[in-house]
């Protein structure tokens, strides 16, 4: 049976944590649960704990705190709330610290879209491309609520899933997958389209202001339409997008 982590930046607490469990329980594969303690968005690839232990003696080790859960949500599955990064918890996982090494690590479902090059600060994304570079496969999932949502549709985002997962089991070792849905009722049928990488997203950070010992940052749309086959415009559309994504492997050479 496929042994598969399921992780998020959300944490431990999420229900789209738990949504993309039964996912991927009801695709007959072998579950464990990893999350954070708290929310780590942003957070991207970084392999840093909260709260580590310094080993007495030893300048270059830590201990990071990992606490059994049991799940009422996901009952019978064994779980984890780690006070660390998805990143490290996909590596952790790599590893052998929750078991059996797992073939696939999907991340999600996340409050919030992740799309175009931005999804480099993405904690959701960086545990999938931790797993990408560990011999795993990693699979990202986001559900496009928007900022004030009247309701968090993760059942649609873990239908599509389902649909997704043939098909990263079938790619290599090594292959990511960063997966947008939009966040409507289960019953109305979500096209699902490949997409590239829009050069943002659908918003940016930028900083505000500057000022003495501080600087302000703030998010705000982007004036322009998004790029036609990306998937900010896809995803907008109303379209579920799909996206092959690299993880860190070298450029051609420079001459």
């Amino acid at each position: 049976m496929t042994r598969a982590l399921i992780t998020n930046d959300d944490g431990i607490a999420s229900p789209g944590l738990y949504a993309l469990a039964h996912a991927a329980l009801d695709a007959g594969l072998d579950v464990v649960i990893a999350a954070p303690a708290e929310e780590a968005s942003g957070s991207s690839a970084a392999i840093t704990g909260t709260n580590t232990i310094a080993v007495t003696g030893k300048t270059d080790a830590s201990t990071i705190r990992i606490e059994r859960r049991e799940l009422a949500e996901v009952e019978g599955v064994p779980a984890y709330s780690v006070r660390a990064a998805p990143g490290l918890i996909a590596l952790l996982a790599a590893h052998g610290a929750f078991g059996q090494a797992p073939e696939l690590v999907l991340s999600g479902i996340n409050r919030g879209a992740n799309l175009g090059r931005v999804i480099l600060h993405s904690g959701t994304v960086g545990a999938a491309l931790t797993a990408g570079v560990n011999d795993a496969r990693g699979l990202a999932v986001s559900l496009d609520v928007g900022l004030n949502p009247d309701a968090h549709h993760w059942a649609t985002a873990a239908a599509v899933v389902e649909r997704v997962l043939p098909t990263l089991i079938a790619h290599p070792r090594g292959t990511v997958l960063n997966l947008n849905v939009p966040n409507v009722p289960p019953e109305v049928a979500v096209a699902l389209r490949e997409a590239t990488l829009a050069p943002f997203g659908i918003v940016q950070t930028t900083m505000t202001e500057s000022i003495e010992g501080e600087v302000r940052l703030t998010v705000r749309e982007l004036p322009d339409e998004p790029i036609a086959g990306s998937d900010a415009a896809l995803l907008a559309a109303g379209f579920a997008t799909l996206t092959n994504v690299v993880a860190v492997r070298e450029a051609d050479a420079l001459s």
